[in-house]
């Protein structure tokens, strides 16, 4: 089997990916990171789901500092109710962190021998991150071709986006026909410490907006 590292938060959207992996024959090892975010019960919730999966995770811990500009770390920044008539990316945007997250997972990928790195972000239902784009990914492959020792030596080290395509609602579609309850998934920015979902941040917006166009019950816990 083929090695493959999974970005993963424990979200709708990496639990997705990791379903998508796993069903193409991938061997999996997924990587999370605490990085001062506010929703730490992401990491719980990722560790519980890894394990269902019968797979090793990894939890990196970066620091905090980095990324203090994202009301996601900030604690003096507050996280923002969705706005659809926005034009600008939203302060919940963490800086470069794709690019620090790809990185390790492309060090980690040598280290096990792995050449695919899974990353479950979508161009479609998304708030506008820069690094979400299919010419930041296509950008971000060449670059893992160019510096790593794997890369010169034999190539062909690729970066997965399975979802970049996708709307949530046909996300969660081919979750659903992947076997995914995404009634442990949490994408919530300000999930509480039982998990439970706001309902009102961009990612539950989005979340709920896939659920409501499917057709399909949204088994996502709210407290609001």
């Amino acid at each position: 089997m083929k090695k493959a590292i999974i970005l993963f938060s424990g979200g709708l959207d990496s639990t997705t990916c990791l379903a998508y992996a796993k069903h193409a024959g991938f061997d999996c090892y997924a990587l999370s990171f605490r990085y001062g975010q506010k929703h730490q019960v992401e990491l719980t919730i990722a560790k519980k789901i890894a394990e269902l999966f019968n797979i090793p995770h990894q939890i990196i811990e970066l620091p905090t500092c980095q990324f203090e500009a994202s009301s996601l770390t900030n604690t003096h920044l507050t996280v923002p109710d969705f706005d659809p008539s926005s034009q600008s990316i939203p302060s919940t945007y963490v800086p470069a962190r794709n690019t620090v997250f790809l990185a390790h997972a492309l060090g980690w990928a040598e280290m096990v021998g792995a050449k695919d790195i899974f990353i479950g972000v979508s161009s479609i239902d998304y708030s506008g991150y820069p690094d979400c784009r299919p010419e930041y990914i296509a950008a971000f492959e060449k670059v893992a071709n160019l510096a790593t020792k794997v890369g010169v030596e034999e190539g062909n080290i690729k970066i997965h986006a399975p979802l970049i395509h996708l709307s949530k609602a046909e996300t969660i579609k081919l979750g659903l026909e992947l076997g995914v309850n995404y009634a442990l998934t949490v994408s919530c920015y300000r999930a509480n410490k039982k998990g439970h979902a706001c309902g009102k941040c961009d990612s539950c917006s989005y979340r709920k907006k896939g659920f409501l166009e499917l057709g399909v019950n949204d088994p996502t816990p709210y407290y609001s």
